[in-house]
């Protein structure tokens, strides 16, 4: 059995993929065993094409490149990789879009999680391209959350809600660590059930780390002794399409996690919020009327994949 099974997942970012590939092996000694997984999210052939390339130059027997002819979003192309993962004692589900900046970085973590038994996922800090502080954790999804806002919880009651601005010296307990790098137990993952795929993307890991520290009593940890640099959206951008990709999976995280009642809450304050904006933001108005209906999942990217042909 391995120590750690890397999960990557490519979409049209090639040039990205093999430099976090390269910073994998060159950050990482024989003190764990460890093998990368790539997958493809059907990215357009010449980029997969790229990739293949780079992946067979970097010759590596650790590296085994994996291409799904559907893009699956974040959470399905995750579970294909862990699909075709050996077995390991750790998931280290990493975007393709960053980099380690420390020697041994996995190995640090493996000593962590087996120091700190109650920790189910974990997560170095997060710098961005030019090595300036990042915010790598997050307080999770709630109606309270969205109404009240994070600086207020944060305010009223610190230890509940750590500053997540904050540059910390030791281990923290948080709720849910960032998906661009979560490193999980194994076992924990499996037992409940890796990642909900009717997430596409965003709040994969949030649904995460919630549904671990629910069905198994783990927490979730910043580790910030190791650190590693994040090209943040470098495959998806931003745009509205994305905003609205996002509150579709936020509804449907509230749906799922607080039931009906507290879902409509929160939807009659976004309606309200959105109707106001998009006097001011006419582009806005689509999002309005999602809301309006409760950004169903029909109208997640989702369902609009087409697979490609190689």
């Amino acid at each position: 059995m391995l120590d750690v099974s890397c999960i990557l997942i490519n979409y049209n970012t090639s040039q990205y993929s093999i430099a976090c590939i390269n910073s994998i092996l060159e950050n990482t000694g024989d003190s764990v065993t460890y093998e990368i997984v790539i997958v493809d999210n059907a990215s357009k052939k010449e980029d997969y094409l790229a990739l293949k390339e780079g992946v067979s130059k970097i010759n590596s027997e650790k590296v085994t490149l994996v291409r799904s002819l559907i893009n699956t979003g974040f959470g399905g192309g995750n579970m294909t990789g862990v699909e075709h993962a050996l077995p390991c004692k750790y998931f280290a589900f990493i975007n393709n879009d960053t980099l380690f900046k420390i020697p041994n970085t996995l190995a640090v973590l493996v000593d962590f999680m087996k120091a700190t038994p109650n920790a189910g996922v974990c997560s170095p800090q997060m710098l961005d391209e030019k090595g300036n502080f990042r915010k790598t954790f997050d307080h999770f999804a709630s109606p309270k959350r969205e109404i009240l806002k994070r600086g207020f919880l944060e305010f009223i009651n610190p230890k509940r809600f750590p500053n997540r601005k904050k540059r910390y010296e030791q281990p923290l307990k948080v709720d849910y660590v960032q998906g661009a790098f979560m490193f999980v137990d194994a076992q924990d993952f499996k037992d409940v059930g890796g990642f909900d795929t009717h997430l596409f993307l965003y709040y994969e890991e949030s649904d995460l780390c919630r549904r671990i520290l629910k069905q198994k009593g783990k927490q979730a940890y910043l580790v910030p002794s190791v650190e590693y640099i994040h090209f943040e959206s470098a495959s998806t951008g931003s745009n509205l399409t994305m905003k609205i990709e996002q509150k579709i999976s936020l509804f449907y995280y509230l749906k799922k996690h607080f039931g009906w009642f507290q879902f409509k809450i929160v939807q009659v304050y976004f309606v309200i919020r959105y109707f106001f904006s998009s006097l001011f933001k006419p582009k806005n108005w689509k999002l309005f009327f999602l809301m309006v209906k409760g950004m169903p999942t029909s109208q997640s990217l989702k369902h609009k994949q087409k697979p490609v042909h190689d």
